[in-house]
């Protein structure tokens, strides 16, 4: 099928966490037989910092973030049997909505894909009037990379005809062991962006841990963190770029994984980062969320904390060859139940289903 696929980025992670999930789906739909086009604005300086080329397994097309950009953009949309409007592109999202949607043939499929589906349902719950509200009515399908059963049921209940949860994987092919680098070489190591409703999170579980093991070394990657008050013994880096993502995970002790606020509170809602630290073999320590043994059983592939204490009690406790055991047993885990093959694969039979039940029905 040909999928319009409207999101933030493919081409650049820059201030863009989805740009992992998107990859790893997209490349392993074109494997099935897929062709996705990809359309992003040029905005938040993501075209400048650029960490992929455009690739083989998808065409990417850039549009101007303004009226007339947008206007072009909408009208490509004729041209799929899918459309997708992805949450968070950042500029234009309700016009891109219904935009898309009133553009795209009477037979396509329509799809809403929510990369943030606690904090959307948060939004429009209080807003009768908001734009994917209404509009929930009239799509085939509502799918998101995580939330689990408190996300599905919340969308039913505001009108969507179905949502699935697609979630966050491993593509072994870009996430996968390699030898320790020196530039990340910690005890605890966090990757991150500084983000609101995060902040709080990362205050307990990652610096407050630090203050109580000061003879630790942690270091934290991630963008917006200049100016954060931290404890001595914690190294920031700033932006590190994904094709140092293994190197930061294999040079640690152990790699830590702290939610968002709502996404914590909701459950079911694992980060790429998960699956990156997974798929390099990292010994993983994350905050405490529900529907977490769908991915990882705690204390065999997963150290569980439910604060910064807990984090530093665990760090005292290990050792490099149980590190390893975990993140091997981690590891194994994830390449037998949880990698995009798999996640293409649901997509794959969800948008064959819908078709069917499309071209089923009376003209």
């Amino acid at each position: 099928m040909r999928i319009a696929f409207y999101g933030s980025s493919l081409l650049s992670a820059w201030w863009n966490g989805a740009a992992t999930y998107y990859r790893g789906l997209i490349r392993e739909l074109a494997l099935l037989g897929h062709h996705t086009t990809f359309h992003e604005p040029d905005a938040f300086d993501r075209q400048r910092h650029r960490d992929m080329d455009p690739p083989d397994w998808a065409e990417v097309r850039v549009w101007r973030a303004d009226v007339a950009g947008l206007r072009a953009a909408i009208a490509q949309a004729a041209d799929a049997d899918v459309v997708v409007k992805a949450s968070g592109v950042g500029v234009f999202d309700d016009e891109l909505l219904d935009g898309v949607m009133r553009a795209a043939r009477p037979d396509a499929l329509r799809i809403f894909w929510d990369v943030d589906a606690p904090a959307t349902l948060a939004e429009i719950r209080g807003d009768a009037a908001h734009p994917l509200r209404r509009g929930l009515p009239g799509l085939d399908l509502v799918l998101t990379y995580g939330g689990g059963p408190p996300v599905v049921t919340g969308y039913r209940e505001l009108g969507a005809q179905r949502c699935v949860p697609v979630y966050n994987a491993l593509d072994p092919t870009t996430h996968h062991p390699v030898s320790p680098d020196p530039r990340f070489a910690g005890d605890l190591n966090f990757l991150a962006n500084r983000l609101p409703d995060r902040e709080a999170r990362v205050e307990e579980f990652f610096l407050r841990a630090a203050a109580l093991r000061p003879g630790d070394r942690f270091v934290l990657g991630g963008n917006g963190w200049d100016g954060k008050a931290m404890p001595g013994n914690v190294r920031a880096l700033g932006h590190v770029g994904t094709a140092d993502h293994n190197a930061f995970n294999a040079s640690a002790l152990a790699v830590l994984n702290v939610a968002r606020d709502s996404m914590a509170a909701t459950g079911f809602s694992p980060a790429t980062r998960v699956f990156e630290a997974a798929g390099a073999g990292a010994c993983l320590i994350t905050d405490a969320w529900e529907g977490l043994g769908l991915f990882l059983d705690d204390g065999e592939e997963v150290l569980v904390a439910r604060d910064g204490a807990d984090v530093a009690d665990h760090l005292a406790a290990l050792d490099p060859g149980r590190a390893r055991a975990i993140g091997q047993a981690a590891r194994a885990r994830i390449l037998a139940g949880h990698t995009y093959a798999r996640r293409a694969s649901q997509v794959d039979a969800l948008l064959r289903e819908h078709a069917a039940m499309r071209q089923a029905q009376p003209a």
